[in-house]
């Protein structure tokens, strides 16, 4: 695994559309502050924290920093301005909600990363830390935005119920997603002209070894080293194969078929397996953890609909960081905030 340190929102759970803001320089906005949002500061010291952050990062993977007045300069800073705007409209929100995240809550996470991914190792840890110009505050930062997202998607989703008559309905909506298709073994012989095909189809017919004859002559790679055999589904074929194949009696070798792929020699080995219809009570468990998502998933989009418009005109950017483009950014989810395998 690798530790890392990203200059936009990492998320775990929530996928968010938050609005940059508008309005540029103010003279409202502090002169040790980058950004107001409604109620809260956000400083010049935290707005660097998060470039010099990437700084290191981007010296450890010896990559040359953006220099200032170019426009991945500029990029990078909108992208740390955003990250910072976004997380304090979701503190603000958060304590509507009731939520706090104390120290306590990231250091049992913390703990808890050094022993899944490090076996407790302290040193292996901070070799880890090393070895991406990273430091102990930046995880720390990502770990409380990841927990601070885990218990506001928990929170405002708490209420989200799946009833049996929502399994009920989706199921028979979706039947075609919950049955098998006919089936039956087969075996073929792929070949790309049909005066080859005659002349194996003749051999077949006079007693000829299939398996042999596939091994030595079949193009089909998915089938040839296993003497031809495959198991087919009704409708899962090209037209013309998938209509021989479960128009065959048992046993019964067809006369050389064309189809885009060459000309197959197809004979049934099995009797035509019927299409099966999975039952509710086999897939209820599977639909309703899926319903449950799409239900939170909408509960979550209305909830951040509601948190955009309620700072969209509250956000004010001190002169000189005002994001270039004032429109939605996305923070999209990853798992876990600063893990990745």
């Amino acid at each position: 695994m690798r530790l890392r340190f990203l200059p936009v929102a990492l998320l775990t759970v929530l996928v968010l559309l938050v609005a940059a803001g508008c309005g540029g320089g103010s003279k409202s906005v502090p002169a040790n502050a980058v950004a107001v949002v409604g109620g809260d500061t956000i400083t010049k010291a935290q707005f660097n924290f998060l470039l010099d952050g990437a700084k290191r990062t981007y010296k450890a993977r010896k990559t040359a920093f953006p220099k200032a007045g170019t426009t991945a300069y500029k990029s990078l800073q909108d992208q740390a301005l955003q990250y910072l705007v976004q997380q304090s409209e979701l503190e603000q929100k958060a304590k509507t909600l009731g939520i706090t995240i104390t120290a306590k809550d990231v250091d049992a996470r913390l703990k808890q990363i050094k022993q899944q991914y490090f076996g407790g190792s302290q040193t292996k840890y901070q070799a880890q830390l090393k070895s991406q110009g990273l430091t102990e505050p930046q995880i720390k930062q990502d770990l409380r935005a990841q927990i601070l997202s885990e218990k506001i998607y928990n929170k405002v989703t708490a209420d989200v119920k799946v009833t049996d008559a929502d399994i009920k309905s989706y199921y028979n909506a979706h039947k075609s997603n919950y049955s098998q298709a006919a089936s039956r073994d087969v075996r073929h012989i792929l070949v790309n002209n049909k005066k080859l095909a005659d002349s194996l189809y003749a051999q077949l017919k006079a007693g000829g070894d299939f398996a042999k004859l596939a091994k030595k002559y079949s193009k089909d790679p998915g089938s040839a080293a296993n003497g031809g055999k495959l198991t087919v589904s009704k409708g899962q074929t090209v037209p013309q194969f998938d209509k021989e194949a479960f128009a065959l009696k048992t046993n019964e070798i067809s006369k050389p078929v064309h189809t885009q792929y060459g000309w197959h020699i197809i004979q049934a080995l099995s009797d035509v397996k019927p299409s099966k219809q999975t039952p509710l009570s086999s897939v209820k468990a599977s639909i309703k953890q899926q319903l449950q998502q799409s239900k939170k998933t909408d509960a979550m989009n209305a909830w951040v609909a509601s948190m955009k418009k309620d700072f969209k005109s509250k956000i004010r950017y001190q002169a000189g960081y005002e994001p270039t483009a004032t429109t939605d950014t996305t923070a999209t989810s990853t798992a876990p905030a600063t893990t990745t395998g």
